[in-house]
C-alpha cells in the first residue's frame, strides 16, 4: 500500500492525502512544481519516471491513513 507521504522531499511544502503530488516506482515524493519544474518529470533520486500520485478515497483514509513521516532529502535543484 502507498504510504501517501505527507510532503515533497524537494520544498518540503504539505502533500495532503488529495494533493496534486507526483511518485516515482520507489514512492519518492514530490510536490507537481518540483516534479515538473526542477526535475522534468524524472526523480533525482532514481532517475525513475514521475507520476501522479492516486488519491486514497476519504473513505478508506481513516482505516488506511497517509503516512506522517516527512522525507526531504538534499537535491542541488532543491537549494
Amino acid at each position: 500500500m502507498l504510504a501517501l507521504r505527507p510532503n515533497c522531499e524537494c520544498c518540503d511544502c504539505d502533500l495532503p492525502p488529495d494533493a496534486d503530488a507526483r511518485i516515482c516506482s520507489f514512492e519518492c515524493t514530490f510536490c507537481a512544481d518540483c516534479a515538473e519544474g526542477k526535475f522534468a518529470g524524472r526523480c533525482p533520486n532514481c532517475g525513475g519516471e514521475l507520476v501522479k500520485r492516486p488519491v486514497r478515497p476519504a473513505s478508506a483514509l481513516a482505516r488506511f491513513p497517509a503516512s506522517s513521516e516527512r522525507v526531504r532529502k538534499a537535491h542541488k535543484a532543491c537549494a
